[in-house]
This record gives C-alpha cells, sequence and structure tokens, in this order.
C-alpha cells in the first residue's frame, strides 16, 4: 500500500515538473472566452431582454468595472515579479485573462441576476472555463487566476458603486426588509 502511494506521489510530481517545463504553444480558446460574459451582456440588452439597467448606467458602469479590474490586475503584473508556468515572461500574477472574465461575468449577474439564474450561472460557468483553461495551458498558476476572479469580482462592485454614483442612477430592482417581510419593487 505505501508503495502505491509513493508510486503516485512520484508519478503527480513529474507531471506537474514537465508541464512547468512545457512552452508557449500559442492561443486557445480563453483567448476569447474571456470576452464572452461582457459580450453577452450587451448582446441580451440589444436584444430587448430585461436587465437591471439603461442603456447608460449599463455602459458607464462596465466600462469602470472594466477600467478597475483591469488597471489593478495591469498594476499587479508590471509589480509583481512572477514567472508564468510555462516560463515565456514574469507577468504571470495575476491573471488578465480570468479577470476580464470575472468581472464580465459579474456585469452579467448584476444585470439579468433578477430575470433569469441561468444567464449568470451561463457567465460565471465561461469565467470558471477560462481560469482553468489558463491553468490548463501552463500560462498561470492557481494563485493566480484565483486572484484574477476576486479582482474581477471586486473591480465590478467598486465599479458599480462609482457608476452609480458618477450617473445619479440605479438598478431597476429594490429590496427592502422590514417587519412586515421582505418586499421586491420593479422601477418601471
Amino acid at each position: 500500500m505505501h508503495k502505491a502511494i509513493l508510486i503516485l506521489a512520484l508519478l503527480t510530481a513529474s507531471i506537474r515538473m514537465q508541464a512547468q517545463d512545457k512552452e508557449y504553444h500559442g492561443d486557445g480558446i480563453d483567448d476569447a472566452l474571456r470576452f464572452i460574459p461582457l459580450a453577452a451582456t450587451f448582446t441580451l440588452k440589444a436584444a430587448g431582454v430585461e436587465s437591471a439597467s439603461s442603456w447608460q448606467r449599463l455602459v458607464v458602469n462596465s466600462a469602470a468595472s472594466v477600467a478597475i479590474s483591469s488597471g489593478i490586475t495591469w498594476g499587479l503584473k508590471h509589480t509583481v515579479d512572477r514567472r508564468r508556468p510555462d516560463g515565456t515572461d514574469c507577468h504571470s500574477f495575476p491573471s488578465g485573462h480570468t479577470t476580464l472574465a470575472f468581472a464580465g461575468a459579474t456585469i452579467l449577474y448584476r444585470e439579468y441576476r433578477y430575470t433569469s439564474a441561468w444567464i449568470p450561472a451561463a457567465g460565471y460557468a465561461v469565467a470558471t472555463a477560462t481560469a482553468i483553461d489558463r491553468i490548463r495551458r501552463n500560462r498561470h498558476h492557481w494563485e493566480d487566476v484565483a486572484t484574477g476572479a476576486a479582482i474581477g469580482i471586486g473591480g465590478t462592485i467598486v465599479g458599480y458603486w462609482l457608476g452609480d454614483r458618477l450617473t445619479g442612477q440605479r438598478s431597476r430592482y429594490s429590496v427592502g426588509i422590514g417587519a412586515e417581510g421582505v418586499a421586491f419593487c420593479i422601477q418601471l
């Protein structure tokens, strides 16, 4: 039994070491996937699917969210000296692809969570697939994509807060909790 565990550990370690020596093999599906959640937000809005925002609020909040998330990611990439697993450069931390994918998925969630639970679920599934593919293709460590996801989500929360202050607009939906229970309102 102990020999089997030792062999399994050695095989796992050798696979991991081989993956670290793997060279960069060009662009992958993650290069397109990172844009899907954000593009879906605007496509659904253009198709007339009911969202939480007016066009003005959607554009301003999305722009603020992507700018904040991408700015933080870019700053960290050029401050933290972390080599990619494939050895191509020292801009591994955090994952920009994952940041953009999760920012887009969070925008999709904030706009369509009351319309259908499946819309944001699909957005987060695509963002997760982007993160997994970045690791699978040996472009990032798992910490890089986890941090990228956190920055994308956090940057979008801050972006919506800031965008609402700039436009003076709010979500069409509101939820209130009081002594009588929970109230859900839709502004027409």
